[in-house]
């Protein structure tokens, strides 16, 4: 009888155990493409774009003000996906793709100090259209803006295009 209020007892302490968990879903980065993610890009996408007209503001990430890196970081993590904070640690996020391959939510990445030596700015695809690709970013004279790959300025300092889901 003491063996079986013990082994009774022992089920009720496993089966409660594993009741009384919360897990959030967490994407892993590179994670290969399902239906779901597509709707999940277009919410990071339009959660980036509710930045729009936002302020300047280095290792900002709010609606006060916001830089390039910290305004993808945050609309990743909207989509419950976590990134490094700081662009040039987001290119070794994901996995490289072609430029005519570059779709909504893509990230671009730019090397536009006068060194060029290191990534240091970061934009979010939100338009592909027959090749001509539009990034949101944040920008140190305009603010959070969209822009256009076709643009000089964003065509030379373009380095790469990486998917993160």
């Amino acid at each position: 009888m003491k063996n079986l209020i013990l082994l009774l007892f022992a089920g009720l302490l496993f089966a409660s155990c594993g009741s009384s968990r919360h897990t959030t879903h967490k994407v892993i980065i590179g994670e290969s493409s399902t239906s779901n993610n597509a709707k999940k890009v277009s919410r990071i996408v339009d959660y980036a774009k509710s930045f729009e007209g936002t302020r300047y503001k280095f290792g900002g990430t709010d609606k006060k003000g916001m830089d390039c890196s910290g305004l993808v970081y945050t609309s990743f993590q909207y989509g419950n996906i976590d990134l490094p904070r700081v662009s040039r640690d987001m290119a070794t996020q994901g996995f490289e793709i072609k430029l005519s391959d570059t779709a909504e939510g893509d990230l671009l990445f730019f090397k536009t100090s006068k060194n060029k030596k290191t990534i240091n700015h970061v934009g979010l695809v939100v338009e592909n259209n027959r090749g001509t690709i539009k990034f949101i970013h944040s920008t140190t004279s305009k603010g959070v803006i969209i822009s256009s790959l076709e643009e000089n300025y964003w065509k030379n300092a373009f380095v790469e295009v990486r998917r993160m889901m």
